[in-house]
Parts: structure tokens; sequence; C-alpha cells
């Protein structure tokens, strides 16, 4: 029995050191050699401070900034510690009630465009944190933005340009457009007037 005893513990403390101490070090090595901006969270920065990442949504207001898609995430908007979609059905008065109120918000903010709503502007993704929009919902809020920068149409399409993601492996799923990295890159333009 004692001798059981102790080939146990041994075998313990050796699964130990490896799949505790030994593997986490290794692959932590790896992500940091290879995959260094990713194994750190995708963080962006700003004047030297870290303003957000690439990985998770923040709400922009005002006419000057692209905005994200909605979130449903309590008790307040893109909270990463509560990440949830809204579980209401495409049949639920309530979603029905929430996508009118939003194409309203919209409109308003930009009465010129008659194009139709790009859905994930008005429809919350199931974590509540998509840090990205579609290519056509960039598009649809060019004009806007680029009023309420007193820039042009193309200063703010560069900008999109040069954040946006092409389909994975170049033809799965659509392409899509971060937003914060879109803000943080149309913050940083001088506008001449």
């Amino acid at each position: 029995m004692k001798q059981t005893l102790l080939i146990a513990l041994r075998a313990l403390l050796v699964l130990t050191l490896v799949t505790g101490v030994l593997y986490p070090l290794v692959v932590t090595g790896l992500a940091q050699l290879v995959f260094p901006a990713q194994a750190n969270g995708s963080v962006l920065h700003s004047g030297g401070k870290a303003v957000g990442s690439t990985l998770i949504g923040q709400s922009f207001v005002g006419d000057k900034y692209l905005w994200g898609r909605p979130s449903a995430t309590a008790p307040f908007a893109y909270n990463a510690a509560a990440s949830t979609g809204s579980n209401l059905g495409p049949s639920n008065p309530a979603l029905a009630d929430a996508v009118k109120q939003r194409v309203a918000t919209l409109r308003k903010a930009d009465p010129a465009n008659h194009a139709p709503v790009p859905a994930d502007l008005v429809t919350t993704s199931g974590s509540g944190l998509d840090p990205d929009i579609s290519a056509e919902a960039a598009a649809y809020q060019v004009a806007r933005v680029a009023r309420g920068r007193s820039a042009t149409a193309a200063t703010v399409q560069q900008a999109v340009a040069g954040c946006t993601q092409a389909p994975f492996l170049g033809f799965i799923g659509p392409a899509r457009v971060n937003v914060l990295c879109v803000n943080l890159a149309l913050d940083h333009l001088t506008v001449q007037p």
C-alpha cells in the first residue's frame, strides 16, 4: 500500500510539473513569439495609452464616429464581464420595436441617406461585444462621419479601407471593418479647412 501511494504521489508531481508548469510555459512562449499582439489581448494604443482591444466593441456616439453593432450586455453596453445576446427571437415584439428604434436613430442622424440600413447596425450579436461591422454597414455611415468631421467622404473611406479585413481565407464570411481601428485612424487625421 505504501509503495502504491508513493508511485501515485510521484505521478501526481510529474504530471503537475508537465501539465501545470512546463506545458503552459511552452505554449505561452510560443504564442508570444509567433503571435505577440494576439497573445497580449490585441490591444490598440493611442498617445502611449491603451484605448481598447480589437476584439471587444466599444460604444461610440456623435456624428464624427463610426458606430458599431448594438450591444445587449448589462448593465451597460459592451460590458466584457457580461457577454450576452438579447435572446429575443424574430417573432418577439420587443426585438421588432428595438430594431425600429435603431433604424429611426440612424435615419435621424443622416436624413439624406435613403439606402437600406444594414442588419448589423440594428441587431445585436450573440456576444454583445462584436468589435466589427460589415463593409456595407461602414459604407452606410461614411457620409455622416465625413460631415461630422468636416472631412471628405474619400478621407473617411480611406480610413475604413485601412481597417477592413478580407474574408477568412479569401472566401469564408464577409469582409469586416473594425470600428475602433477606423475611429482611431480618423481621430489622428489632420483635416485641412
